[in-house]
């Protein structure tokens, strides 16, 4: 393969620099349509790249939940057998998704073997 047929398999030139993180969301279209789930392979204020269950066409305005952000919309830009480059509706932080999702210093959505013992009182 030469280097412009390597740029013309790649797709959209992206505007902004992207971060790599793994995310599980579940994609629907503008209608409410479920699309399957989706793992989110890194991420930018203005799209994000995907691995989806199955095959989403490009060209098709989806919606899906961010941790950290949301519900964000956007259009499929380029669609490659399962994976997916999705320009967003309007920009986001993609610094938010990386964000702990609960500042609570409490245990209680913890799992139990993640949760410290808890010291009860001696019985007298």
């Amino acid at each position: 393969m030469n280097n412009e047929q390597d740029i013309t398999d790649r797709g959209p030139a992206r505007a902004s620099s992207r971060d790599s993180l793994f995310l599980l969301t579940s994609f629907t279209t503008a209608e409410g349509v479920p699309l399957g789930k989706a793992r989110i392979r890194n991420l930018s204020a203005t799209g994000l790249m995907a691995d989806c269950e199955r095959v989403v066409p490009a060209g098709i305005h989806v919606l899906f939940d961010l941790r950290g952000v949301g519900r964000v919309s956007g259009i499929v830009a380029w669609s490659r057998e399962d994976r997916i480059g999705l320009a967003f509706d309007e920009p986001i932080d993609p610094q938010l998704a990386r964000k702990p999702v609960s500042t609570s210093t409490s245990q209680q959505g913890l799992p139990d073997y993640l949760r410290s013992p808890q010291r009860t009182a001696p019985r007298r």
